[in-house]
């Protein structure tokens, strides 16, 4: 297996190497800070992954959509909570061309605002509901912290967000759960590992009842929110007014959700899969599956045949709905070829030369394990449909290992400090459930609130709060975070 990269500082240089290298996205040229160029190979993986979510949305009953990009002040205004916790982060437009404008306008930090006063005008009835929609866009957000490029951003340039509508509270929560189910299902293809944690109070989503969040952790111990979902109850309806009418005919407050995610899942496939040699991209999200490297044959006539038989090869593999790639450049070595495919994280790469043309055979190698072997020509499509599917699992297998390790737990703050600082990753301690021990425990152990679990844990049973001593109700997840 290739030797995985060394935690702490390398991890920095190593994603920042590995998207230019790779042409994934350019970080280090565009003129306005916190803004990035998706490049086409990295804009392919873009797409695949948006493809994905979309896939798994519309198949619940999700219907895409697409928002303006500018939203009134008065709109943004009229929940307060809401842009009380987005005030220090929307960028303002307050001319167009010569003439200052009338009105201000945000561009999108999120748009639940926007979707709930469009809902005023599409929504009358509870025959109408639930109401599924989502877009795949642009949002701006100011961000002061120090900007990385995928993960903290002043233009998420792929932000799903999804918006539902509801009759009642209880439908409410079964849609947070099957948002939750979605996610689930799209982290796991994806072989992203999770954890999935309620935000504390003081935490949660400007405007919400409350937030689930899902946690990865990065190879330098540090965690991402990878994706939320909200129960905003009825709090943005009421201050919008947005009714509708119940079966017995009386008149009430919409009920609604919103759940999204960004390029963030992105900057997770990349840095959780990949090694030393760069990308080690998952085959459902890999631009290219399957790369053919032809290996040089000395005579003209050996040329042809060499160039028939792959070609061949090629129009198999394609049939069987492979994305498959013929290398032929020239000038080019086949080993210059080899390092070139590795770093872009290929799953598959076949070497066939004059040799394999004579014998019939074909050189398979993965990318996850570097492995190689040689099969039958007539073999090979089948060997490569199960390979793509092994890598997949196996991606999925080692990520889920690796993530584990890093997720502890500890009996005290003094233990829970030192986990954080020696090994980082998410470290669970038990907690009496009260807002004031819960900040106190982010400032003893200098770590970030991830949450709690969705349901309290069997071993918090009999355990004490380390900051007051009082019985645990549940656990507190705690982490260094991005």
């Amino acid at each position: 297996m290739a030797e995985r990269r060394r935690w702490s500082e390398e991890y920095p240089r190593w994603f920042d190497w590995v998207l230019e290298a790779a042409g994934v996205y350019d970080w280090s040229h565009y003129p306005v800070k916190g803004m990035g160029v998706w490049l086409p190979y990295g804009y392919k993986i873009r797409r695949l992954v948006t493809e994905l979510i979309r896939r798994l949305l519309d198949e619940t009953g999700h219907e895409e959509i697409l928002l303006p990009l500018l939203i009134p002040e008065h709109l943004m205004k009229r929940e307060a909570e809401h842009i009380k916790g987005f005030e220090a982060e929307v960028y303002w437009v307050t001319r167009g061309g010569l003439h200052e404008l009338d009105v201000k306008l945000a561009l999108r930090p999120t748009s639940e605002t926007v979707v709930t006063y469009m809902e005023s005008f599409w929504l009358k009835s509870y025959k109408q509901l639930p109401a599924k929609y989502y877009q795949i866009v642009s949002i701006f957000r100011y961000e002061t912290k120090a900007t990385r490029p995928l993960i903290r951003l002043r233009e998420v340039t792929t932000f799903k967000e999804a918006h539902t509508a509801h009759a009642d509270f209880e439908d409410t929560e079964r849609q947070v759960l099957e948002a939750i189910d979605v996610y689930k299902r799209f982290f796991d293809e994806l072989g992203i590992p999770y954890i999935i944690s309620r935000r504390p109070e003081w935490d949660k989503f400007a405007g919400a009842v409350y937030t689930i969040a899902f946690d990865t952790v990065m190879p330098d111990g540090k965690a991402l929110q990878i994706g939320t979902v909200h129960n905003l109850g009825q709090n943005f309806t009421r201050a919008f007014d947005v009714k509708i009418q119940l079966p017995d005919e009386t008149l009430d407050y919409i009920w609604q959700t919103s759940y999204g995610l960004s390029d963030r899942v992105i900057a997770a496939i990349i840095s959780i899969h990949g090694d030393d040699r760069g990308l080690v991209l998952p085959p459902i999200v890999a631009p290219i599956q399957v790369v053919i490297v032809p290996i040089p044959a000395k005579s003209e006539e050996d040329e042809r045949k060499l160039r028939d038989y792959i070609e061949g090869v090629a129009k198999e593999l394609r049939e069987k709905g492979i994305r498959v790639h013929v290398d032929w450049r020239q000038g080019v070595t086949p080993g210059y070829k080899f390092y070139d495919w590795e770093l872009k994280g290929v799953p598959v790469r076949l070497e066939i030369g004059p040799r394999d043309v004579r014998n019939g055979t074909v050189v398979v190698a993965r990318r996850d394990t570097l492995e190689k072997r040689t099969v039958k020509r007539e073999e090979a499509s089948e060997t490569v449909l199960r390979l793509l599917d092994d890598i997949s699992r196996s991606l999925r297998e080692r990520a889920w290992r690796w993530f584990r390790s890093y997720v502890n737990r500890a009996e005290t703050v003094e233990e829970a400090r030192r986990i954080l600082s020696e090994k980082r990753g998410i470290v669970e301690v038990p907690w009496c459930g009260r807002e004031e021990c819960g900040r106190k425990l982010e400032e003893l152990t200098d770590a970030k609130v991830l949450g709690s679990p969705l349901q309290p844990p069997e071993w918090v049973r009999g355990a004490r709060c380390p900051v007051c001593g009082a019985p645990a109700v549940t656990s507190l997840r705690l982490a260094k975070r991005y």
